[in-house]
């Protein structure tokens, strides 16, 4: 799963039954989602040899911990312009992803490109 949040970009999986890492590309992503939360056992691990270079290996209830804290913190009626909004996020390629989706997919109440 992607999430791009005003906290950053993260992609969780499940590698073992029950065990699911939470990753991002940048320490300030992952760092700020372990203190919002929080998940005071989860200890950042940072590897050179991944896609994703910052991870948390956490269990199922952190992992439904996460995705309640991010949906309690929504506090925006467009997430375009809350990223435009806030210091330090990937405005450039949030809007990118969000560009190639509406030409995949259609937008606006337009069908996709052919």
């Amino acid at each position: 799963m992607w999430l791009m949040t005003k906290y950053g970009f993260y992609s969780i999986v499940q590698k073992q039954p029950g065990e699911f890492h939470v990753r991002s590309r940048e320490r300030q992503d992952i760092e700020k989602l372990v203190a919002g939360v929080p998940l005071p056992q989860a200890k950042v691990v940072e590897s050179s040899h991944n896609d994703y270079a910052f991870r948390v290996v956490v269990r199922q209830p952190e992992v439904l911990a996460i995705l309640g804290f991010l949906g309690e913190s929504l506090d925006y009626d467009n997430f375009k312009n809350k990223i435009d909004r806030t210091a330090d996020q990937k405005h450039k390629p949030y809007h990118e992803v969000w560009g190639v989706l509406a030409r995949a997919l259609g937008a606006y109440g337009r069908k996709p490109a052919a």
